[in-house]
C-alpha cells in the first residue's frame, strides 16, 4: 500500500465537484478487482481519467500494483461504497460507468443489494449526464435477465443486449473473470444503457420494494475479489 499511495484516494468527499480535467472524459469502474480491466481501459482511454472503487483491500493493492507498474497516470482507487457515490460525484460528472461480474445477490431478500438493483440505478443516473453510458457484464443469466428488466424500468435506453458477447470473436477488454469464462465456454451477457430524459435518478425519490425478486438458479460465488 505504502507502494502504491499515490494512486489511493483516502478523503474522495473533498474531490467532489472536482474530479473532472478540462477536456479530458471522467470514467467510473465499480468493483475494479485486481485491476485487469482496470489498468487495460485506463491505457487504451489515455485521454480520460478513470476513478476505480474497489471494497476488498487486497484486491485494490493489487490493482493498484498493476497500475504502478505500467506507469499509469490516469487512473486511481478508491476505498468505498457504491451506495455513497453521491457523496463523492456531483450531479453529471461522470460521463461512463463500467459494472463487471458482480455478485449476483440471488435471495430475493438481498435483491437490493445488486449493483443493478434500482436504488443503485438512480444513484448512477444522478452520477451522468444526459447520454450518459453503464456497461454491464456479467456470467450469470438469471441476473442479468433481472438485470435488463430493471434499467428498463428504470426508463433506460438499453442500446445494446447480448446473452453471448463474444459469440463472433473477441470484444473489447476483458476481465480476469472473462477470461476464465471464455476458456470454461461460458457465454458473457452484456449490456450498454444510456441515460434519458425518462431515466428515473435520486429525485424520482425512493424505489419501490423488490419482491419474489430471487434468482433460482444464480450461482452465489463465493470466491472473493473479481
Amino acid at each position: 500500500m505504502e507502494r502504491c499511495k499515490d494512486y489511493l484516494v483516502e478523503e474522495p468527499e473533498l474531490r467532489r465537484g472536482n474530479w473532472r480535467r478540462e477536456g479530458r472524459a471522467l470514467l467510473l469502474e465499480i468493483g475494479c478487482g485486481k485491476g485487469s480491466f482496470t489498468c487495460a481501459l485506463a491505457a487504451e482511454e489515455a485521454d480520460a481519467d478513470l476513478v476505480a472503487i474497489e471494497k476488498v483491500p487486497d484486491a485494490m493493492i493489487l490493482a493498484m500494483e498493476r497500475a504502478s507498474a505500467s506507469g499509469l497516470r490516469n487512473v486511481c482507487f478508491l476505498d468505498f461504497d457504491a451506495a455513497r457515490l453521491p457523496e463523492i460525484f456531483e450531479a453529471g460528472e461522470v460521463d461512463r460507468i463500467y459494472i463487471n461480474f458482480c455478485d449476483p445477490w440471488p435471495k430475493s431478500r438481498d435483491a437490493k443489494f445488486r449493483l443493478t438493483a434500482p436504488s443503485f440505478l438512480r444513484r448512477y443516473a444522478y452520477l451522468l449526464p444526459p447520454g450518459g453510458v453503464i456497461q454491464f457484464k456479467t456470467d450469470n443469466l438469471p441476473l442479468f435477465d433481472w438485470s435488463v428488466n430493471q434499467f428498463l424500468e428504470e426508463g433506460w435506453d438499453l442500446i445494446e443486449i447480448t446473452r453471448d458477447r463474444h459469440a463472433d470473436g473477441q470484444k473489447g477488454i476483458l476481465t480476469d473473470y472473462e477470461n476464465r469464462f471464455l476458456q470454461e465456454q461460458v457465454p458473457i451477457k452484456y449490456l450498454c444503457a444510456v441515460k434519458t430524459a425518462g431515466t428515473k435518478d435520486l429525485a424520482a425519490g425512493e424505489p419501490p420494494r423488490l419482491r419474489d425478486a430471487a434468482l433460482s438458479d444464480a450461482r452465489a460465488r463465493q470466491e472473493g475479489v473479481r
